[in-house]
């Protein structure tokens, strides 16, 4: 039996998921963090924290100390194994694809939800994050979905698309109806160590966002033999670039090629290793065809209802029908042009406040 007054929090070490305890233990739940550890677990931490694994991550001990600080247990979960296997991997070939991956929307199902397994372990009926997103039950409380958080600038529900009505059904958002001021102000009126910690703006295992050389590191051969190839422009090679993966759909920097009119990645062609370049008007496309469907507020969509459809994190979102096919693709059809549609990224439908569902972008035209 799971002790609904019990929470597991997942603790990054940042000052948002320490805020997440602080708040749940103020509303009297029994709070345990646990801290994932997605790379190595070092072993010379181990008979420091007793029974406790430690990795060699500051935000590790961070973490730690953070739940000392609020006298609440603390454990690290080595998922180094499968975070490789299924965040890390996918994000190279994604990109030898010739696609742009969003790493947090495979990461956040898989890997951190997945940690509702060490939950029922402690008997703890809910799993609860430091994100910016609310939880909202249907009518009838058969259904949960996410909603936008109250910051709208800091909202993060475009990353928890692909996460299901079960697990939505057991996760706690604390910071879902606050201002990331109003958490920084918190985190200082409890004198926890991390209130001024600034924020992560990279991919967590690029520490110095230079994903290119990241990929070269990890598979030198396959970056070599994918290396040189032609930029296109109106189907002329007009030039020769390092290597397809070192672009995205929607660059303009880097290109190298001088015209009377800026340019930019229209179209990445793994097969030839061929670059597609072109002018900005160029660029804009009304349809999307995604796969990896997940509907969460409903069964299914409504072909004649105008949705809101974000393609990438920062976008504010366009006017859109949207459906699945025969075929279990969603078709999105948007009533102006879209500029710089990145096939891997991440297609999210939006019904006022409310996340729909998603998928991952296949083709935009």
């Amino acid at each position: 039996m799971l002790d609904t007054n019990k929470v597991v929090v997942g603790m990054s070490g940042g000052v948002d998921s320490s805020v997440a305890a602080v708040l749940l233990i103020e509303q009297g739940y029994e709070v345990v963090g646990l801290t994932i550890a997605p790379f190595r677990i070092d072993d010379s931490c181990r008979q420091k924290f007793d029974e406790r694994s430690c990795c060699d991550s500051r935000s590790m001990l961070d973490a730690l100390e953070i739940c000392e600080q609020l006298g609440i247990p603390h454990y690290i979960v080595d998922k180094s194994g499968a975070f490789k296997q299924t965040v890390v991997d996918n994000f190279i070939n994604e990109y030898l694809s010739g696609r742009t991956p969003n790493p947090c929307v495979i990461c956040n199902p898989t890997i951190k939800w997945n940690m509702l397994a060490k939950a029922d372990e402690l008997g703890a009926m809910y799993l609860a994050t430091g994100h910016y997103a609310n939880i909202t039950k249907s009518t009838d409380e058969e259904r949960y979905y996410i909603s936008r958080g109250k910051d709208i600038r800091k909202d993060q529900s475009y990353f928890l698309w692909k996460l299901k009505s079960p697990q939505i059904s057991r996760t706690l958002f604390p910071l879902g109806n606050f201002n990331k001021s109003e958490i920084r102000d918190i985190a200082e009126r409890h004198g926890l160590k991390v209130s001024k910690k600034p924020e992560s703006q990279e991919v967590c295992f690029i520490p110095d966002n230079d994903y290119r050389g990241f990929i070269q590191t990890m598979i030198p051969e396959e970056a070599q033999k994918n290396g040189l190839g032609n930029f296109v422009l109106d189907g002329k090679v007009v030039g020769r670039h390092s290597g397809y993966f070192n672009f995205t759909v929607g660059q303009r920097r880097g290109l190298g090629i001088s015209n009377p009119l800026p340019l930019y990645v229209k179209h990445i062609n793994a097969i030839t290793n061929e670059v597609v370049i072109a002018v900005e008007e160029d660029l804009f496309s009304s349809h999307i065809v995604a796969d990896d469907v997940n509907l969460v507020k409903y069964d299914k969509l409504d072909e004649n209802k105008i949705f809101n459809v974000k393609i990438r994190y920062r976008d504010k979102g366009t006017e859109a029908t949207c459906k699945v096919n025969e075929s279990g693709l969603l078709e999105v059809s948007f009533l102006e042009p879209k500029r710089a549609i990145a096939p891997g990224q991440s297609v999210v439908i939006y019904e006022g406040d409310d996340l729909v569902g998603g998928g991952i972008i296949r083709e935009a035209f």
